[in-house]
């Protein structure tokens, strides 16, 4: 007879309201109260959800033998923040063809074209800050990430559509762990952006819109899935979305480099040699220490026993993610901001989980991790090493409830000068 625990569980109908109210620490809080890795609670209208967190955790999450995505994700997230039938959402073999798609674009090549973009962006918009009394550096960084975005992939910007489409790409992913106003404007902001793309992918496959045969744009039009078929233009849209939304939310990062930077000088003092192991430790560090997105989201593919606890097909299961990063079995000091705990930390896919674990191109992983890295590094090179500032008096705190979370001033800057 196989051994088997009693699974704690958080009595009560539905515990959405705490899970609104608590945010980040929803999780981790229950963890330090049942003094264990998982729990059973109920959420979004009293569904049965099961709570995991740390690197066992992650790794049993991540076996696709016992977990599915497709019909996980709820409705409100793929309204606003994956779209409908996008990679995220899909197993099996149509998981790995459209994530290979992905991948194909994150060779060494195409990521220093992404930076390349992206510093360019950057100091020509430092022309611009130079002359303003002070900016709002989220503002501003999500108009460069917007541009660098589009033109990374090969989508046409025109200018006068610029701050729509900062707007569109920004709500979608403002919108993601929402409720009211900001569900509905990234709900509505989706619908106009898919509209947007889907129109674009139709007009390259007419040939009344050329794009270069490596560009983002082209290999989504063009992708044809496992029956040779082109993707629904719709759907294609929803997965260039998936290139051009993260990066623009990538600035939620940026804002925490910033706010590190000024938070903690003795380590910005580290990065003006602007070695590239520095900014490195100081990345990662930023990505393990602040909060981005909270969870990811499975549902059990069939019945299976873990350490002794039941897990039933259909259940909904998060991985607590924040959590995993901060967790004391893990991480020496968790709460302290401590890039050096990365130098010579050997690489492991389940307990550093900021993008979620496992493996690349098999599992959920974000594609654009690197991606992401790189932008940081460099925007961390920008701040350090390529233009002065001051930090004037603001509200610098940042929510544990807000999803994603942000600086209640969004980092402003002033008297900018480029170096």
């Amino acid at each position: 007879m196989p051994y088997r625990e009693e699974m704690p569980v958080e009595k009560g109908m539905d515990h959405t309201l705490s899970f609104l109210t608590e945010g980040y620490m929803y999780i981790s809080n229950r963890m330090k109260k049942y003094d264990r890795e998982i729990f059973q609670t109920r959420l979004l209208g009293g569904k049965k959800i099961i709570c995991l967190a740390g690197k066992d955790a992650a790794k049993v999450f991540y076996d696709n033998e016992k977990f599915k995505r497709q019909g996980a994700a709820p409705e409100r997230v793929l309204k606003t923040l994956f779209g409908q039938q996008g990679v995220q959402t899909l197993d099996g073999t149509k998981h790995r063809r459209r994530k290979q798609l992905f991948m194909s674009l994150m060779t060494g090549e195409r990521l220093r074209e992404a930076s390349g973009i992206f510093k360019r962006e950057w100091l020509e918009a430092l022309n611009q800050w130079e002359t303003a009394d002070e900016i709002v550096l989220y503002d501003e960084v999500r108009k460069i990430l917007t541009k660098t975005a589009c033109k990374w992939a090969g989508v046409p910007l025109p200018e006068h559509k610029m701050q729509e489409r900062v707007v569109q790409l920004s709500a979608m992913f403002e919108g993601g762990g929402a409720i009211g106003g900001r569900y509905i404007r990234g709900k509505h902001a989706r619908k106009q952006a898919e509209q947007w793309i889907s129109d674009m992918i139709n007009r390259v496959r007419s040939g009344d819109l050329k794009a270069s045969d490596n560009s983002a744009l082209y290999r989504f039009a063009m992708f044809q899935d496992e029956k040779g078929e082109f993707l629904r233009a719709e759907i294609a849209a929803v997965e260039l979305i998936n290139v051009l939304r993260p990066i623009v939310a990538i600035s939620v990062y940026i804002v925490f480099c910033a706010l590190a930077l000024y938070a903690f000088p003795a380590e910005k003092k580290k990065l003006e040699s602007g070695e590239a192991e520095a900014l490195e430790l100081f990345t990662q560090e930023v990505r393990r220490f602040y909060p981005f997105f909270p969870t990811a989201v499975a549902k059990v593919k069939k019945d299976f026993l873990w350490k002794g606890f039941d897990f039933k097909e259909g259940t909904m299961v998060l991985l607590d993610l924040y959590g995993t990063n901060h967790d004391a079995s893990l991480w020496e000091k968790p709460d302290s901001f401590w890039p050096e705990r990365f130098r010579n930390r050997k690489e492991d896919a389940y307990d550093f989980i900021p993008q979620g674990g496992g493996d690349y191109h098999q599992d959920h992983r974000c594609p654009g991790e690197w991606l992401t890295i790189d932008l940081m590094k460099t925007t961390l090179d920008l701040l350090a090493n390529h233009m002065t500032y001051t930090v004037p008096k603001q509200n610098l705190k940042y929510s544990m409830i807000r999803m994603p979370s942000l600086p209640k001033s969004r980092f402003i800057i002033a008297e900018v000068s480029k170096v």
